[in-house]
């Protein structure tokens, strides 16, 4: 059972304040709102919807699991995964600079020795150091991840700040199932069908105004 110091961890860790820049990303949510694609709270909970169930979410939660699971010396292997499943330049660039940010604090603070990662490999293996529960960590990344995109809805489309949170809370029982699920699965499950995210992905790449990086 998770104790009340693993929860505390883990809030600090996913938390919007955790120095990882988790703000200057929007998943190739920008490039989503652009094309029309998301014009309001309705059309952001099934974008949403469909990159926690189909795309990333679940890929994340799985590599996530993996790397809480294994020994060190298969973090690299993991994270070579977690590239290779990149959809675009941008997604790779989101994923390592987080994972990155995320190791160096880690260490600094805890004392971690998490290499340069991507991101969800590197707080997998940063909660396997710590003992921390694979479910809870890949539950409270997931609604994390969801967060950040609302917050990147809110500044983007009409969403409202009230419309924002509904969105979260209606998705959160989403992050917990897949978390349960995805967080023990093995690298072999690796899949996504989240196309219209990932050609959002490569079409923010090409936008001429940007407020994201990716």
């Amino acid at each position: 059972m998770p104790t009340e110091a693993d929860v505390l961890t883990l809030g600090q860790w996913l938390s919007p304040s955790f120095p990882v820049g988790a703000f200057a990303y929007s998943h190739g949510l920008e490039a989503a709102v652009a094309d029309g694609h998301v014009r309001d709270a309705e059309g952001l909970r099934g974008w949403l919807c469909d990159v926690l169930e189909l795309g990333t979410g679940r890929c994340d939660a799985i590599l996530l699991g993996a790397a809480a699971r294994a020994a060190p010396a298969e973090w690299d292997g993991i994270d070579a995964a977690a590239r290779a499943f990149a959809a675009s330049r941008e997604r790779l660039v989101e994923a390592d600079r987080q994972g990155r940010a995320f190791a160096r604090t880690t260490s600094a603070v805890w004392g971690l020795d998490v290499p340069a990662l991507t991101l969800p490999v590197a707080v997998g293996a940063a909660a396997g150091l710590r003992g921390l529960p694979v479910t809870l960590t890949a539950a409270m990344y997931l609604q994390a991840f969801t967060g950040n995109l609302v917050q990147a809805a809110q500044r983007l489309a009409p969403v409202g700040q009230t419309e924002g949170q509904s969105v979260l809370a209606a998705l959160t029982p989403l992050c917990q199932a897949i978390a349960a699920e995805a967080a023990e699965a093995p690298l072999e499950a690796l899949a996504s069908a989240a196309f219209l995210s990932d050609v959002a992905a490569m079409r923010h790449e090409t936008m001429e105004t940007r407020i994201f990086v990716s």
